[in-house]
């Protein structure tokens, strides 16, 4: 009897140590996956060398911008909602832009542009694959002045090859259901280059992975584009099936690509909301901002991922992608403000912020708003307002908003309060704030209210794209 309980005994401490064994086995591989996604496609490693940080303490922020990209839950940690979103197939060019993909112009200088197929795979016939290249170029094509001709010998600007492993850009694909399909962007030699995977199993329908859906996404990188972290967009990095049939571009896709080489001109109509500033159709438009800034007298308009500059000589109105301005940056912002005495810009996203001195990004940025002050709570800044007079910076977050001095260094105490008990007038939620000669200005939906912060009251409400030409 003794001998059986013994043995019992034994069988359940072995079967728990082989347990915790595999468990921190799984521990130890879902490590090195996370490393290996973060380093490739968030510049872990070059995040860590250059900032002097502990690989520890890049991983965090490299978790948390990923986790914001995604839209997954901010935690920082490696969950199993973050490793289930890093496992998914995806496009191989990282979610930021810093990197040697992106080195030199981001759009083709002409309009005119050539493509070559230089192999097919064999999962389609050579007819279907022509088929879906060219109705992958057409999404693109049918909202710009872009004519993309296809030309069967000689040098064309975007050549497209199927290869698997290794197959001789220095980007080795890593066999089934990871990364899918890479291309470099706009310029000379390997610039515009399209490949696929050819581990992978390319088809015209949801089996396996739509080569039109995954054609037309690569093409926006090879046209200029970045990644989105609009999950709704062509240029979202993970691969998800939709119908394709009738397929139309996303607002956020239209927006991006119309910045790089602007509307068709023909005439043909576009949706309203994706028409560029300036326009009849966009000032009809409701008009929102993400966030305004003021930089060296220069007014920043941000808007999804793009920016717009108005001059102070009045008229000239300059659009472009945030991302071409500061390339390590996010594809947008939630919140920004200038601390004109110390030229700096700083920018939010989610629960981390970059400080900006001059055009350069400074080092050891990003940083998480712990560091400011804020609550674990917190997990994004609505706008932000900083106050030359008093040296106080105001972060507006949901119906609250909170003060911290920038000459301590500190948030200050018995914060945070109300937006409608101390800025009555402006109703209980900022999207954007601004300090412009002598004025504050709150953006709200469609409205901006001009206040007189010594009086606390509205002096004059308008429309918020007034400032863009409408």
């Amino acid at each position: 009897m003794n001998r059986i309980l013994i043995t019992a005994v034994l069988s359940l401490y072995f079967a728990y140590v082989i347990s915790s064994h595999l468990e921190i086995s799984k521990k130890k591989d879902d490590m090195i996956f996370a490393q290996e996604f973060l380093s490739r496609f968030y510049n872990l490693n070059s995040k860590s060398t250059s900032s002097g940080r502990s690989i520890g303490e890049s991983m965090f922020e490299a978790i948390i911008a990923m986790q914001e990209f995604y839209g997954i839950t901010v935690t920082g940690e490696l969950n199993s909602e973050t490793l289930e979103a890093m496992s998914k197939p995806r496009c191989g060019i990282p979610d930021v832009r810093n990197y040697a993909h992106y080195a030199g112009k981001i759009k083709w200088p002409r309009t005119n542009i050539t493509y070559r197929i230089l192999n097919y795979t064999p999962d389609l016939t050579p007819a279907e694959v022509d088929e879906q290249i060219c109705k992958a170029f057409k999404v693109w094509s049918d909202v710009t002045p872009l004519t993309i001709t296809r030309i069967h010998d000689g040098t064309a600007d975007i050549t497209i090859s199927f290869g698997s492993r290794a197959h001789g850009d220095y980007f080795p694909f890593d066999g089934r259901h990871g990364v899918l399909a890479h291309a470099f962007p706009p310029g000379n030699d390997i610039g515009g280059d399209t490949h696929f995977d050819e581990d992978e199993t390319w088809t015209r329908n949801s089996d396996d992975y739509n080569l039109f859906l995954v054609a037309a996404h690569e093409f926006g990188h090879a046209l200029g584009l970045s990644h989105s972290d609009d999950d709704t967009a062509l240029m979202f990095p993970t691969y998800s099936y939709v119908n394709t049939e009738n397929f139309v571009l996303s607002k956020d896709d239209v927006e991006g690509i119309q910045i790089l080489y602007g509307p068709r001109m023909d005439g043909t109509p576009t949706d309203p909301k994706t028409e560029l500033p300036n326009s009849p159709a966009f000032c009809k438009s409701n008009v929102t901002f993400d966030a305004v800034a003021n930089l060296r007298g220069v007014l920043l308009f941000f808007r999804g991922r793009l920016i717009w500059r108005k001059y102070p000589n009045g008229g000239h109105l300059e659009s472009t992608m945030l991302q071409s301005i500061w390339p390590s940056l996010p594809s947008r912002v939630d919140a920004a403000y200038e601390i004109e005495e110390k030229d700096e810009l700083c920018l939010f996203k989610g629960t981390r912020y970059w400080l900006i001195r001059g055009q350069s990004l400074l080092q050891g940025f990003p940083q998480t708003i712990r560091h400011l002050g804020f609550p674990k709570g917190v997990k994004k800044i609505d706008a932000a307002l900083y106050l030359e007079n008093t040296k106080k910076t105001l972060f507006f977050i949901e119906n609250s908003y909170w003060s911290y001095d920038n000459t301590k260094q500190t948030m200050d105490k018995g914060f945070p309060r109300q937006i409608t008990q101390d800025f009555p007038g402006i109703g209980n939620r900022i999207d954007a704030a601004v300090s412009y000669r002598g004025n504050v200005y709150f953006f709200s939906g469609q409205k901006q209210f001009q206040y007189d912060m010594e009086r606390k009251r509205v002096n004059q409400i308008s429309r918020a794209n007034i400032w863009i030409g409408c």
